[in-house]
């Protein structure tokens, strides 16, 4: 990123400004990226304690902290700087949870009955298709609350899920 400030620099003093709106797009670009991988990283952890949640049947305290974590987190880092518009729109969140999904199964095994579960093991066991509607119920509160409501509307979701009203009683 250094070198292409410097680019751009030098292309807006010798007056080549179709370089530097060039290097701008690229910049960009370069920013979007870097946004989107931690959406995508936080994504990953939602759907790690979702996994384990849906096969171990519970919901700790510690797994629904970081459930909501990762769905406020993902509100800010989706939020464009002019606070009206998303990187990923409320429509375009199939691909990013299916893959999210897939690389979460290996986390989860380690981390599943004292790692006695292989990946595909766990891959075999898991409902992609409720691990991706609870995932997208709970990422389309982003689109419908300010963050400081976001952890009330989470616990709603969150008590629907197995062990959900155990843990918040």
């Amino acid at each position: 990123m250094v070198q292409e400030l410097i680019d751009l620099r030098q292309s807006i003093v010798e007056g080549r400004y179709q370089d530097a709106l060039a290097i701008i797009d690229e910049l960009e670009g370069m920013g979007k990226q870097a946004i989107l991988r931690n959406i995508e990283s936080f994504l990953v952890g939602l759907l790690i304690h979702l996994i384990k949640n849906q096969l171990e049947k519970r919901l700790t305290n510690s797994w629904a902290a970081s459930i909501s974590d990762s769905i406020v987190q993902i509100k800010k880092l989706n939020l464009k700087d002019n606070k009206k518009s998303y990187y990923i729109k409320q429509d375009q969140w199939l691909p990013y949870i299916e893959e999210a999904i897939e690389i979460a199964i290996r986390p989860v095994s380690i981390e599943l009955f004292s790692g006695s579960l292989k990946p595909s093991q766990i891959s075999k066991q898991i409902n992609r298709d409720e691990l991706t509607n609870i995932s997208q119920e709970l990422i389309n509160l982003i689109y419908e609350y300010p963050v400081k409501n976001l952890p009330d509307e989470i616990d709603h979701v969150l008590v629907e899920l197995p062990g959900g009203a155990e843990w918040i009683s």
